[in-house]
């Protein structure tokens, strides 16, 4: 056998140790795999022996090994949770169309603090008209709101001659009926009724809108501030429309009504609300976040304002399939007084205002097109007009 040394990391392996190699099957190899062999054992050292062990590697090779599967974990983290916030979260915003009307910033002043509004006025809009005030949800403001609802409100102000005004909560939120509520508004018992109807005050001066066709709707945190202005401010707000809300339970209500009667109240649910429960409840994502307390079922709610407004007997239901999957019940209770209370239960709807310009974040739930929810509630606030 010729003469040959193995170089083995610090030491030199004798050829005597190497007459030949034996693989774990049994395979017995001659010189030249012995050779082939070696040579991928580069970084293997002898244990004093005749055994080969893995040679201790440095710790920064180590460390960079490490590192990389950190990097990896994380990325791979970040993708999924970029995937999962596209498809739950992400809604692409509706197209801009094709208004009228201009649409212009105000401010006034309520309590000491500056508050600020945003007015849509359709070009030509004669004086008298009608006015629509859209509150927004939660952690949100005016501008937000009309994207959310796909400017739906604009679109009917042009066909049907109103103006809209879009208020902002006091750093989002609106100081509802709710007595649970961890935000500013609620805390600092923030004025929100003397701020609303000051912005009436001051379009019926500056726009010329006629005073008793004022109506207000609001979605989420905005619908039950809608409530509180049927409660307190009935004399100005002729009917209100509360998409996504229920009615608090007594152990967490803290609204004062102004007097005997209420607004005309439309309450707008759908059955499938990850949020606001139909059947009544705590008010939390998934029974997991964002607690605002109980609330009445939205049935218990529209039957509250009716037993407010002495309105007795069943109210009057129909039901009516609008697309695959969903359908629209609604209960409508009403006599021969001016008050009208309406409930309109979307089978097979989610967490805001159904309507067929935009899709909602999934996370809240079912978004159908259908009913268009804007129309659905001019309808209802034209019905309020004094004839």
């Amino acid at each position: 056998m010729p003469s040959f040394r193995i170089a083995c990391g610090p030491r030199t392996i004798a050829p005597k140790r190497f007459h030949h190699v034996k693989l774990a099957m049994g395979v017995e190899l001659g010189k030249s795999a012995l050779e082939s062999a070696v040579l991928q054992y580069t970084s293997l050292e002898t244990d004093g022996g005749d055994a080969l062990r893995p040679k201790p590697e440095s710790r920064e090779i180590v460390m960079r090994r490490v590192l990389r599967f950190v990097l990896w974990g994380l990325i791979s983290v970040a993708a999924l949770g970029g995937a999962l916030f596209g498809y739950f979260v992400y809604s692409p915003a509706p197209a801009v169309p094709r208004l009228s009307g201009t649409l212009t910033k105000g401010t006034i002043e309520v309590g000491g603090l500056k508050r600020t509004y945003l007015t849509y006025v359709p070009r030509g809009l004669a004086k008298g008209a009608p006015l629509v005030m859209v509150m927004h949800g939660s952690d949100e403001n005016g501008a937000r709101i009309r994207i959310e609802t796909g400017y739906g409100f604009e679109r009917l102000a042009d066909e049907r001659g109103f103006a809209v005004v879009y208020p902002d909560g006091y750093e989002g939120y609106w100081n509802a009926c709710n007595i649970v509520g961890d935000y500013s508004a609620n805390k600092l018992n923030i004025d929100d009724v003397g701020f609303l109807t000051g912005v009436v005050d001051t379009l019926i001066t500056e726009i010329g809108v006629h005073r008793d066709h004022v109506f207000a709707t609001g979605v989420s945190r905005g619908g039950h501030m809608a409530f509180r202005l049927a409660l307190e401010a009935p004399a100005r707000f002729r009917a209100v429309a509360a998409v996504g809300a229920n009615v608090p339970t007594p152990d967490n209500f803290k609204c004062r009504r102004a007097g005997p009667g209420t607004s005309s109240v439309m309450i707008m649910n759908g059955t499938m609300d990850p949020l606001n429960p139909f059947d009544g409840g705590e008010v939390k994502l998934f029974g997991l976040f964002i607690g605002r307390g109980k609330v009445r079922s939205s049935r218990e709610s529209g039957q509250y304002f009716a037993d407010l407004n002495h309105i007795a007997g069943a109210p009057q239901t129909s039901d009516r399939q609008v697309a695959d999957g969903v359908h629209v019940e609604q209960a409508r209770w009403r006599d021969d007084s001016k008050v009208e209370v309406e409930l309109v239960a979307i089978h097979g709807g989610g967490h805001g205002i159904p309507q067929p310009y935009r899709r909602r974040p999934r996370l809240l739930g079912p978004s159908p097109k259908e009913p268009n929810g804007p129309a659905v509630i001019w309808a209802f606030f034209e019905r309020q007009r004094p004839k």
